[in-house]
């Protein structure tokens, strides 16, 4: 925008994403709710699974989650028994968060409903559209907006 033009709330970005995400994120809930999990857990177990124990705080980083906020969504994670917490291997004061047998199988019976919402969604935005999106958003949090990167948000 150049500054003869004059900014419209229709026009920001930040709302922009937000609706997307919600919208998305609500899609996606509604297809995993048979599985018990949301869309924020399955990230998280999947994450923990594909990536192995990770302390609280590389979780966050990678999740691009505030450290409070992700401490709110692995507490019903941990009470159910799909993660446990366990002091770290390297740094024992440090925390780490590992899958356990019971949330590894119910991670396997959540990707058969997050494999129906990928086809679903990539059918209605379209295949290489749903690919750039991706990429485009990768590199929306991988942007430093004048040093606020790692400053994540707690929308989860």
């Amino acid at each position: 925008m150049t500054e003869k033009t004059p900014l419209r709330p229709e026009d920001c970005n930040c709302l922009a994403v937000r609706q997307a995400a919600r919208h998305v994120t609500q899609f996606y809930d509604q297809i995993l709710a048979p599985s018990g999990l949301r869309t924020t857990q399955f990230s998280i177990l999947a994450k923990l699974k594909r990536r192995g124990p990770l302390t609280i705080n590389a979780l966050a980083a990678e999740m691009v989650m505030d450290r409070t906020t992700l401490g709110r969504n692995i507490q019903p994670l941990e009470r159910d028994g799909l993660i446990a917490v366990a002091p770290g291997k390297h740094d024992r004061r440090a925390k780490e968060l590992h899958v356990t047998e019971h949330g590894a199988e119910r991670l396997r019976v959540a990707i058969a409903g997050w494999a129906d919402a990928q086809s679903r969604f990539e059918t209605v935005f379209g295949r290489e559209r749903a690919a750039e999106l991706r990429s485009l958003m990768r590199a929306v949090s991988a942007s430093d907006f004048g040093g606020t990167a790692g400053a994540a948000s707690d929308e989860g």
